[in-house]
């Protein structure tokens, strides 16, 4: 089982309460999320847990997330994802190292939405079996006693209060030292796009592989805060044709100094530009 992570950079939650939703995401998405945590009630789980495995979505641009492995729920809905063709699950409140490593016959995103899953991250990034890492924020605020993610008033309204930003960069920070995709926490004001068109920029511009959404309508604008326009492609192809010309780690282009971390850019903005080629999507984030 190969443990690239190849999706995104748009990632669709999708209760799997709601089956006839499936496919909709799917269409939308570049990716689907079916929900068995959050999205779903107590009540409904269980046939939540068949629609997940009665659906018929493509196995390598889905994923399902389960609930926290120290939940009664987790059992079974790991039992149902043993029954279904999906072999990438999400980790809901992951934070426990051992017990996403005995999650063996999967590949895991663990999503890291509380202070001990935080500060968890980075053994979490270096288990084998983890693909990807993903931070969530409202679950994370209140698990440390706090009521909001973000200011409500003043002029920081809309922004992320500090504790949010650093768990952010600090998730982002674990997954690429150890080669793993970094995924966005979801934009929850979807009626915001211009917010959320920001917010993917400073994803995207961060090193973020992937962002997760909550409703078809933000697909577009998390596409088009990673797609590179036609002259960012074109700079970043003259750029590194200068580099192959000149032959050598560091050189002057166009009054400025090149070297390495600045070619790596402009072959990242040629992959973001070519999601679908193999070269990008095994350097998906990266």
């Amino acid at each position: 089982m190969s443990h690239a992570f190849t999706m995104g950079p748009t990632l669709l939650f999708a209760p799997a309460d709601r089956p006839e939703r499936f496919a909709k995401a799917a269409e939308r998405a570049d990716a689907v999320i079916i929900d068995l945590e959050d999205a779903v009630a107590p009540v409904a789980k269980a046939q939540a847990r068949e629609n997940m495995v009665a659906s018929t979505l493509d196995p390598t641009k889905t994923m399902v997330r389960i609930n926290a492995l120290d939940t009664p729920d987790a059992a079974l809905d790991l039992a149902a994802v043993a029954r279904s063709p999906y072999r990438t699950i999400m980790v809901a409140k992951a934070s426990d190292p051992a017990g996403v490593a005995a999650l063996a016959d999967f590949n895991v995103v663990v999503l890291c939405e509380s202070a001990a899953g935080i500060l968890a991250a980075s053994a979490l990034a270096q288990l084998p079996n983890v693909v990807a890492l993903m931070w969530g924020a409202e679950d994370l605020v209140a698990s440390l006693g706090g009521t909001s993610s973000r200011f409500t008033a003043g002029l920081r309204a809309g922004s992320y209060r500090d504790v949010a930003m650093l768990a952010r960069s600090q998730l982002l920070l674990a997954a690429g030292a150890f080669g793993k995709v970094a995924i966005d926490s979801i934009y929850a004001d979807f009626a915001d796009l211009e917010g959320l068109a920001e917010e993917s920029e400073d994803a995207m511009a961060s090193g973020f592989g992937a962002k997760a959404c909550i409703h078809p309508s933000q697909v577009a604008v998390i596409r088009a805060a990673y797609r590179p326009s036609d002259d960012d492609v074109a700079a970043a192809r003259e750029l590194l044709a200068a580099a192959d010309a000149a032959g050598t780690g560091v050189f002057a282009f166009q009054g400025q100094m090149v070297d390495g971390p600045i070619l790596l850019h402009a072959q990242q903005t040629l992959r973001r530009a070519t999601p679908d080629s193999p070269d990008a999507r095994s350097h998906m984030g990266h």
